[in-house]
């Protein structure tokens, strides 16, 4: 829920901030280098301690992190910001007061205590993930296991979902706000800071769970039993490890760290998990962008079509993955396999995708050279050329010609009426042909606010497709981890989870989004020129190199992990000769569950 409400505060306040490189970086990095930093240790050390007691501690600074986010709203109050731009031919006019940031105050406040929040974010979710995991597979059965991991998992995806959708009223009344000032009226846009008080509901319900979480003992009964016969799996190579004990000191961290970067099967299941975060959080990153420029959707409605495949696609994937475990009763070996065949099925439905788009609208002066008299890859044209137009505000417009434009002022339009949110516009020197038809007075429409209607009805297919693919893609979520947690000795699966996080962030979750962007931003035909000098964004994309790119990246990354997981399932060998089954079958186990309620009875 934390990082939903990280995401759209951070989103907002980049509206309004121009930040340099370094403030970017130190505000999207800090929670996972601060994580990968003391993962190793935590994990280490509190695995020989009273996990539980670790996991109320984490609760704890998960609410004392999200107030630290809270604060600088807090004294910031109301900002108002001029915008005043006026979009037709005749009277554009652009006050460059909007170059100016927000309050340098609150800039300060907002960097310095996110910063310090993702810090203590990324050492608080440690125990959450790492102890978390390694406390439930001690105490229960293994067939059931995959399903509380399925639950452990898909609930974070849905309190991903819950803070998006908590602050994103926010944040759209906000966007509804610059959007009507900039292309309607050019009134005030007007900053609500409420958001301290989405900030504190998180915390309130991180700090209501550390009461009941205190209640649990160090052991729940029979972990003994269960943690005995699930370390039959183990891997060959740590059969001469299995009774060597090792102590607290930084010498025995160090042995136990060496020990699983020499176990190929657990290196490779580790990289298996980070090509597959690459995929997630690479495809997070590019899919709204792409199902906004393909199918010709504005920004909020693609963000919300793409929130809604992804996060309930992946939270139904893990959690199905644990339940098919649970229901077949896989081994180690077999859950490897299962991993692969979910990965292939996974590519064969992106392959699909490729296939799935729609025809490109055509666009004055990026697909259409205004009927001859212009050039491609310039806006200008001799029809609009006195008109001083500026690509600062993008506000396309649909001609009666069924050609984009820009702005009203690239297709030259001199006049223009409102009525609730339909905007129409007249005397547009550009467009020349179509259809024309009148208003309520009597004056001929040109133009009206908006793209372009396209009668495109792939959309659908797409999300299903997309939808598929997430599903079967998390289907390897869970797998994944209980193959690294049957695959090393019991007292290592906590630095072994902790050495599999550090390589997830290195290879997945920090290279990722950047790797996807820079794709995303290669497939870029015309970017916008602000008027406070800085970079503008992309406003056109090559939607064909868009779909290869994205198909392509998806495709290469789900291939490693069906690579990694191949080569550790030919080098997986179980610890014992004579059964590769799970060590309690789940009938055997109903059957002693019921002897031991007769007997106490």
């Amino acid at each position: 829920m934390v990082f939903g409400l990280i995401d759209m505060s951070v989103e907002n306040f980049l509206k309004y901030y121009h930040l340099r490189t370094i403030e970017s970086s130190a505000l999207s990095l800090t929670y996972d280098i601060s994580s990968c930093l003391v993962v190793v240790f935590i994990s280490y050390y509190a695995e020989r301690g009273n996990r539980p007691r670790w996991i109320t501690v984490s609760s704890f600074f998960v609410g004392f992190g999200s107030l630290l986010f809270a604060f600088p709203y807090f004294s910031i109050g109301n900002y108002h910001l001029t915008r005043d731009m006026k979009d037709t031919c005749q009277a554009t006019k652009v006050n460059y007061n909007t170059c100016r940031d927000g309050p340098s105050s609150f800039k300060t406040k907002y960097l310095s205590f996110f910063i310090i929040g993702q810090i203590i974010q990324g050492i608080a979710g440690i125990p959450l993930y790492i102890l978390g995991v390694t406390f439930l597979d001690d105490s229960i059965a293994a067939y059931s296991i995959g399903v509380y991991l399925g639950l452990h998992e898909s609930s974070t995806m849905l309190g991903y979902a819950f803070g998006y959708a908590v602050s994103a009223p926010l944040n759209a009344s906000i966007v509804q706000i610059a959007e009507h000032s900039i292309k309607v009226r050019g009134n005030e846009m007007k900053w609500q800071w409420t958001w301290w008080m989405v900030f504190l509901l998180a915390s309130l319900i991180a700090w209501s769970t550390l009461v009941p979480l205190s209640c649990f003992p160090q052991n729940l009964p029979g972990t003994t039993k269960i943690r005995a016969g699930k370390l039959k799996q183990s891997h060959w190579s740590e059969n001469k490890y299995k009774n060597q004990e090792f102590g607290n000191n930084i010498k025995d961290l160090f042995a136990t760290t060496s020990i699983l970067m020499k176990n190929p099967v657990f290196m490779c299941l580790a990289l298996s998990r980070a090509t597959e975060s690459l995929l997630i959080i690479g495809a997070s990153e590019y899919l709204p962008v792409y199902m906004e420029n393909q199918f010709l959707l504005t920004p909020q409605v693609a963000t919300t079509l793409a929130g809604l495949v992804l996060i309930p696609g992946g939270a139904l994937g893990h959690f199905l993955g644990g339940v098919i475990i649970y229901i077949l009763e896989m081994s180690c070996k077999t859950i490897m396999k299962f991993l692969i065949i979910s990965s292939v099925i996974a590519n064969i439905l992106l392959v699909f995708v490729i296939f799935i788009r729609c025809t490109s609208v055509q666009f004055a002066g990026i697909t259409e050279d205004y009927e001859g008299t212009g050039q491609l890859g310039n806006l200008t044209a001799p029809c609009n050329s006195q008109c001083q137009c500026s690509t600062s505000f993008y506000s396309c417009i649909c001609g009666r010609d069924g050609i984009e434009y820009f702005s009203a002022c690239f297709a030259g339009c001199k006049s223009s009426k409102t009525s609730g949110n339909h905007k129409t516009y007249y005397n547009c020197s550009c467009i020349t042909k179509g259809l024309t038809t009148s208003d309520n007075e009597g004056d001929f429409i040109d133009a009206t606010s908006g793209k372009c209607e396209v009668k495109c009805h792939k959309l659908p297919l797409f999300i299903s497709f997309i939808f598929s693919t997430i599903v079967f893609s998390c289907f390897s979520g869970i797998p994944g981890i209980m193959s690294i947690l049957r695959v090393v000795s019991g007292r290592q699966r906590s630095v072994a989870l902790g050495i599999a996080f550090v390589i997830m962030r290195i290879f997945g979750t920090i290279p990722g989004p950047i790797l996807f962007k820079m794709s995303r931003e290669n497939s870029c035909f015309f970017r916008d020129t602000e008027s406070c000098q800085h970079i503008g964004s992309c406003s056109f994309y090559n939607k064909t190199k868009m779909v290869y790119q994205l198909v392509g990246l998806c495709f290469l990354c789900k291939s490693f992990t069906i690579f990694f997981t191949a080569i550790a399932l030919h080098i997986y060998s179980p610890g014992h000769e004579s059964t590769d089954m799970l060590p309690i079958p789940r009938e055997e186990y109903k059957t002693k569950k019921k002897k031991k309620k007769e007997q106490t009875s």
